[in-house]
């Protein structure tokens, strides 16, 4: 039955008490808790409180306030954060920094008009143009990393006249219909089949299969207009390829007039222990997208950004990409444009790799300890994986770690591999909690008989 608009009002309003009060009372935090399991299950999905890794069937806990390295529930139980939004909080929850900004922007306006021209838009792709590789110069703001890649992949067919794109097996990059066709992972695409006709896909790293399936297309007749990757793949279980692989790609798309594209949104903005994961392999790409750390953990924005030459067709018409309504508004900008402040003068990629290389090098003794749970832990700067021998025994290993306050990340549908992503911020006793803590829930379940019968 239809709510009366008296009943739509007293909703909206207890809702905004919640949001607008200081602090709670214990009843109406209890109530936050159930109202937000029974919205879930009747307005979201359901099946999302299912699916989450770490927390499994326990809905007592909700999300409410966090800053820094940590979150906390609505009754104040505090969480090291080391999924980090899969890569969104590098400069953790709230950083005064990137808060001061937009809270001074919100007080000016919020959204363009649409038709005059936005300075913070200007401002932030030019600073874009500053710290990216090479001569990538111009930029489309977008809202969200799908988003981006699908302006990546217009941008790369009007810009070479050509059509078919290669990508990678186990590569992510977005569910938007076309980002979805150049991700893969049969799980995400097979219930949209047919997807978006011209797209490819050969085993990560392999640059040898990647010039043998551009070869194969031109020698059939078809076009190859990109080639998208990741400089490591996240959502694939953190892979990094070969030291000379993007050099052949680059070498391979220069040959072929195709054009390189790198799929930053969750390597990019120091993450990995360089600006842009990129750097690891010292090639400029000719279309780099950008995303979850870019908003400096307040705001959703996203980029594609791209070399100038790249760019002439869009001179003609301006909106021939798109026209996003709420892509670059001055919120989201003046987020970004904080954030990249403080990436550079706090040198985040350098404490990214510093902090990463301390943690790995723990987690590869523990996976020398016990290799018959783990059987290899790798990554760059804060973007680690712990690869264990099966699904179950990572999905265990993060409920136990949540059961004591820590939040890691298993890749969707797959607790094989466990991210360790957590902010650059996050301070060395926090991550001496979290190491000690993983150490005695391995030492704790390799005596257990369940786990002993693992690699028997």
């Amino acid at each position: 039955m239809r709510k009366t608009r008296e009943e739509s009002l007293q909703i909206a309003k207890r809702i905004l008490h919640y949001i607008e009060s200081s602090s709670l009372t214990g009843e109406e935090k209890n109530q936050i808790v159930e109202d937000s399991v029974v919205n879930f299950e009747n307005y979201v999905n359901k099946a999302i409180l299912k699916h989450r890794k770490a927390a499994s069937t326990d809905y007592s806990f909700v999300e409410w306030e966090g800053e820094g390295a940590v979150f906390r529930d609505t009754k104040g139980k505090e969480f090291i954060d080391c999924l980090g939004g899969y890569g969104v909080y590098l400069l953790g929850h709230r950083h005064p920094n990137v808060v001061k900004a937009v809270e001074a922007q919100i007080k000016r306006y919020a959204l363009h008009s649409q038709e005059l021209v936005d300075p913070l838009r200007g401002y932030l792709s030019k600073l874009v143009a500053a710290i990216t590789p090479g001569d990538l110069q111009y930029s489309y703001l977008t809202n969200c990393g799908t988003e981006a890649n699908e302006m990546a992949i217009k941008l790369a067919r009007i810009a070479t006249g050509k059509k078919c794109f290669i990508s990678t097996t186990n590569g992510f990059h977005g569910k938007t219909m076309g980002s979805l066709s150049a991700s893969g992972k049969a799980v995400f695409r097979e219930p949209y089949m047919p997807l978006v006709p011209g797209f490819y896909h050969v085993e990560y790293g392999n640059a040898d299969a990647m010039e043998e399936m551009v070869k194969n297309l031109e020698t059939t007749g078809e076009t190859v207009a990109g080639i998208i990757v990741e400089p490591i793949q996240g959502e694939g279980g953190v892979n990094i390829p070969p030291m000379d692989y993007f050099e052949r790609l680059r070498k391979l798309c220069d040959e072929h007039e195709c054009l390189l594209i790198v799929d930053e949104v969750q390597t990019g903005m120091g993450r990995t222990g360089t600006m842009f994961g990129i750097d690891h392999f010292d090639v400029v790409p000719d279309i780099m997208t950008l995303g979850k750390a870019f908003g400096g953990g307040v705001m959703p924005i996203a980029a594609m950004v791209a070399r100038g030459k790249h760019w002439k067709r869009l001179e003609e018409n301006p909106f021939l990409l798109g026209s996003s309504t709420f892509g670059g508004n001055p919120l989201c900008c003046a987020g970004a444009i904080a954030g990249i402040k403080t990436i550079l003068e706090e040198n985040i990629p350098q404490v990214a790799k510093e902090k990463g290389d301390y943690i790995l090098d723990r987690l590869t003794q523990m996976q020398i300890n016990y290799p018959e749970l783990m059987v290899a832990a790798r990554g760059k700067g804060l973007l680690i994986g712990m690869q264990f021998a099966n699904n179950d025994i990572g999905f265990d290993l993060a409920k136990r770690l949540f059961s004591d306050n820590i939040l890691v990340g298993g890749t969707l549908n797959n607790a094989t591999v466990i991210r360790i992503e957590p902010p650059a911020v996050i301070t060395y006793e926090q991550i001496e909690t979290v190491l000690n803590t993983i150490e005695k829930h391995l030492g704790n379940m390799v005596k257990e008989e369940q786990y002993q019968m693992v690699n028997s």
